[in-house]
């Protein structure tokens, strides 16, 4: 089980060697998406505020704090989806690492693994070799878990 605390104060850390703040209301996107353990759009956070915690806040200031948290490496965009999911690692003080999301389409559920740093070294290298820079720190697998194949 997630210490929701202890990911928010390392959250808030993390924000502050980066000379930004975690306000009021990226905290509360930030533990919304730490406890619904799942991928979700902005529009579902949307509901979420309202039904989990009598907040209201307009999909463009989610979306606002999205991308902020997502800069910080405390949230990833699932691109296959248009959906945000908390970083596994947020209680993690090392340098954030390329990572693998398995996603499952049905359930929305993610599950993050950290890249071994040669795989990692070697991506980059292909896509250098290619032509190409890397621009995201996680590859996405578009998935379905054994729940849902049952």
């Amino acid at each position: 089980m997630v210490d929701i605390q202890a990911c928010i104060n390392q959250a808030e850390k993390t924000c502050r060697l980066q000379g930004l703040i975690l306000t009021t209301k990226r905290k509360l996107i930030l533990t919304a998406l730490l406890q619904v353990k799942k991928a979700v759009s902005a529009y579902e956070l949307v509901e979420l505020l309202e039904t989990q915690f009598k907040e209201s806040l307009a999909p463009m200031s989610i979306y606002r704090i999205l991308a902020f948290l997502e800069k910080c490496h405390l949230v990833h965009k699932l691109n296959i989806a248009n959906k945000y999911v908390a970083c596994a690692g947020i209680l993690n003080e090392q340098p954030h690492e390329t990572s693998q999301l398995f996603f499952c389409q049905l359930c929305q559920r993610v599950d993050e693994v950290k890249l071994e740093p040669s795989k990692s070294s070697d991506l980059d290298n292909k896509a250098k070799q290619f032509g190409y820079q890397i621009l995201s720190s996680h590859i996405e697998l578009n998935c379905m878990c054994n729940a849902c194949l049952r």
